[in-house]
């Protein structure tokens, strides 16, 4: 691996590894990186998706590395993480420099005492601080405290013109990345740094995208823009404290009608246009930008440094509320010549999906205005290039969200092809890449074609079929819709006595999840934790200090959990993780797959779960000295067609269907440990 990320720097190409648990992998691409920033004299950026992966080359990997590299190389390999801007503690804020927002303020009574020793913890901290670093306060705080002490790279006033910008901890972090050889950063960053007129990386012509199969997930999270009654009310609380009242109150009015039309209107993907949502998205549009004019030249905060702050706040709250409605509104475009002509274009797409396409474009007459899709625009959905979905109300701590309006693109394959693959040499790599046996489906999504890249499997240290066994439990009927079926609860107890505990289980929902725990909780003799009775972290910890606990929870235990030694010994899936039939993003990609002539299913559905499952699976085998087994309930992974591509997606385990042999397997496993 280390030979192929060196040659593929030499020959400025990109190239995928994948490469399983074990293998060594950051090491493997540590290296030659180091020896090109030592030799190109510019800096190798390394992102990832996690933070525990960044503390492991920052505090570990790297240390060891400029330890033994030291002697070799002209100069010791300088090294630093570089987060985002509103990681780290802002003094121009916390000087009272930047506007404090209602929403944010810290005066519920019910948390008053809660919110306000968290806020003494952080003005306390501030003081001691070297590096401002929000992930350095343990323990930590929530977002709303943060918020009042943080910027976003677009409020910032920058160096130049912050009262505080000498001893910025944000802009201490970028002169340190500045002087490094390697720069760790996370995708989100990486992608704010390549897509958008925000250069905060040093220069650099080589990116290590570790934990690669996130990638595509982090960016769209980064580009999403997002409208509701609280982005709008900023803008205004903001704005109002600058310009004149009438013109602040246009865009409060024009709030309080996305309010009531959001409130009232069903959620899921937004397929139409209505005219109600087009009217209302217009009128917050005009009413954002007839705030943006009333502020006056950008230019102006030299002229009066005392409201800069202010000005460079609300400039960004308005610039969101203005731009993201307008993109709303072109995520449609112009009607098509025949759209009239639509029939059977649903069925399509729901024959390849298991569960409807969450079309809302037919409902929006619930809000009220009685228009329901009257002169809706239908878009051309080969043509489409965003997907609009509305998010409805939910608690949040003892907050609540309102309803939200969202729009993603279908695709940041063509924006991570020109900002990223376009100008740089991108090594990418993670223990899951080659879904059903190729790299072409994530490829494809990264936005490369068939040329510019190679893709490389370099295995796995781990003997597959002799450690571990793929259990498919065949003889189950197939999943359905309400709740946990009786007979994979009496499955699930049979195989964990087996074990005698020491099981993962991984569930396509918080629901399932649940409901398991509490039918097995009276069934077992074991103990059961479920993800939401403390924190992950903490259950983890519980889970692998006693080999008779078992652990149940979702998705980030699918890709969160690396217990080796006898405390794990099996992994149970309750059924093929598919995206959720209501799922916005990934039905409206897989229609649009469709509508362009391919298979939906298989290139969005089936693509996904193929990618969770491998993730799944991994969490068996973590030290050479790890056996057990992976049960999966579902059994349509052993009888449906497209069960060939995701048994071809997972680790080369010996597979059986026979609940007796599996059984008598965990039986011995659990008397040898």
């Amino acid at each position: 691996m280390a030979q192929a990320v060196r040659d593929a720097i030499g020959a400025k190409e990109h190239l995928a590894v994948q490469a399983g648990t074990g293998t060594g992998k950051s090491l493997a691409y540590l290296v030659p990186a180091i020896a090109h920033a030592a030799a190109a004299k510019t800096a190798v950026v390394v992102s990832t998706a996690t933070i525990a992966l960044q503390r492991q080359l920052v505090d570990r990997d790297l240390p060891r590395l400029a330890d033994t590299l030291e002697d070799l190389l002209p100069h010791r390999p300088e090294f630093a993480i570089l987060k985002g801007r509103r990681n780290y503690l802002c003094r121009h804020k916390m000087g009272a420099g930047m506007p404090e927002d209602e929403d944010e303020q810290l005066f519920d009574p019910r948390e008053v005492s809660a919110t306000g020793r968290m806020v003494q913890r952080v003005v306390d901290w501030a003081n001691d601080t070297e590096t401002g670093d929000r992930d350095e306060l343990v323990p930590g705080v929530s977002d709303q405290v943060w918020r009042q002490f943080s910027v976003t790279a677009r409020e910032c006033l920058g160096a130049q013109r912050c009262p505080s910008g000498a001893d910025c901890f944000a802009e201490l972090a970028r002169e340190r990345a500045g002087a490094a050889d390697i720069v760790v950063t996370n995708h989100a960053l990486l992608a704010i740094d390549a897509m958008e007129d925000l250069p905060i990386l040093p220069e650099h012509n080589v990116v290590v995208v570790d934990e690669a199969h996130e990638l595509v997930d982090r960016v769209t999270s980064v580009v999403t823009g997002e409208l509701s009654e609280s982005t709008v009310a900023l803008a205004v609380r903001r704005a109002g404290r600058l310009i004149e009242q009438g013109v602040a109150d246009r865009l409060q009015e024009a709030g309080e009608d996305l309010r009531s039309l959001l409130a009232a209107a069903p959620p899921g993907r937004v397929d139409d246009l209505p005219q109600s949502l087009a009217l209302t998205l217009s009128l917050v549009r005009d009413a954002a930008f007839a705030c943006i004019t009333a502020l006056g030249p950008r230019n102006k905060d030299k002229d009066d440094p005392e409201n800069a702050g202010l000005r460079r706040a609300a400039f960004t709250a308005l610039d969101d509320v203005h731009d993201t409605a307008q993109r709303m509104l072109d995520a449609f475009g112009p009607p098509p010549a025949d759209a009239g002509d639509e029939e059977g274009s649903d069925d399509a797409v729901d024959s390849a999906s298991p569960g409807g396409t969450g079309d809302t474009g037919d409902r929006w007459g619930a809000s009220g205005t009685g228009d329901g899709a009257r002169g809706a625009v239908h878009p051309d959905e080969a043509a489409r290039a965003e997907v609009v979905w509305l998010d409805a109300a939910h608690p949040q701590g003892r907050a609540n969200i309102p309803p939200t309006l969202r729009v993603a693109p279908l695709s940041v394959g063509g924006m991570l092809r020109e900002k990223l693959f376009g100008s740089r040499t991108v090594v990418l790599t993670s223990a899951t890449l080659a879904l059903g046996g190729t790299f072409d489906g994530m490829a494809r999504q990264w936005g490369l074609g068939r040329d510019g890249w190679t893709g490389l499997d370099v295995g796995s240290p781990f003997d597959h079929p002799r450690r571990g066994i793929l259990y498919v439990a065949k003889h189950l009927p197939q999943p359905g819709r309400d709740g946990l079926p009786e007979a994979y609860v009496t499955e699930l107890a049979e195989l964990i006595e087996a074990a005698g505990g020491r099981a993962l289980g991984l569930f396509s929902s918080m629901r399932a999840a649940k409901a398991a725990t509490e039918a097995l909780r009276e069934r077992l003799d074991v103990p059961l934790l479920c993800q939401g009775d403390d924190s992950t972290s903490q259950l983890v910890k519980q889970f692998a200090a006693d080999p008779a606990t078992c652990l149940f929870g979702t998705l980030s235990l699918w890709q969160g959990v690396d217990v080796p030694g006898p405390s794990l010994t099996l992994v149970v899936i309750d059924r093929i993780p598919f995206p959720r039939p209501d799922d916005p993003l990934a039905s409206a990609r897989q229609r649009h797959v469709a509508a362009t002539g391919g298979n939906g299913f298989m290139s969005v559905a089936a693509t996904h779960a193929a990618l969770l499952l491998a993730q799944g699976a991994g969490r068996l085998l973590r030290s050479i000295e790890d056996r057990g087994v992976v049960a999966v309930l579902d059994p349509r992974l052993a009888t449906a067609r497209y069960g060939g591509f995701l048994l071809s997606s997972l680790p080369p385990f010996w597979r059986t269907s026979d609940p007796v042999k599996v059984r008598e397997a965990l039986r011995r496993l659990s008397t040898d440990d």
